[in-house]
């Protein structure tokens, strides 16, 4: 079966979109955080600014890829459980990541919490942004994934 000829889902362009504008977003959110963060704490605020950008789009490229991914697994087929194990996989992944940089971040000499916070909550504020922008402008049509049914 050739790349043409493969099933795809609809979500496809809307989560390339999403990266796109979620990428774009963090290095905003990365200048705009490390800046305000080095006028409050010098140089652990900068980097708190950074990481906080950092950890936001990993965590939004993480959701996208691992649905797009799947969808290339599966070749399409969203009922299948691979599908559902990668989906599911990444989430797990993604809890255990945010819990190890936390944990380890927490009492690091080079992070100002507070900066870390702040930039880390309007990343991932964003992203949901960014989320919802990529499917409003993704021009999906409603039945793309319908299938004629044989003999009708």
């Amino acid at each position: 079966m050739t790349a043409a000829d493969r099933p795809r889902t609809s979500a496809a362009p809307a989560l390339r979109l999403s990266l796109v504008y979620g990428a774009s977003l963090s290095v905003a959110i990365a200048v705009v955080g490390s800046v305000v963060g080095a006028l409050v704490a010098e140089l652990p605020g900068l980097l708190s600014g950074l990481i906080g950008a950092g950890m936001g789009f990993v965590f939004l490229a993480v959701t996208a890829g691992s649905i797009l991914l799947a969808d290339r697994v599966t070749k399409g087929d969203l009922l299948s459980p691979a599908y559902f194990g990668i989906v599911l996989g990444a989430w797990l992944l993604k809890f255990a990541l945010f819990l190890v940089l936390v944990f380890t971040l927490r009492d690091a000499p080079f992070v100002e919490p507070t900066v870390l916070f702040i930039t880390l909550v309007i990343a991932v504020l964003g992203g949901l942004v960014v989320d919802l922008i990529a499917v409003a402008r993704a021009r999906i049509p409603y039945v793309s994934d319908a299938r004629p049914t044989p003999g009708v």
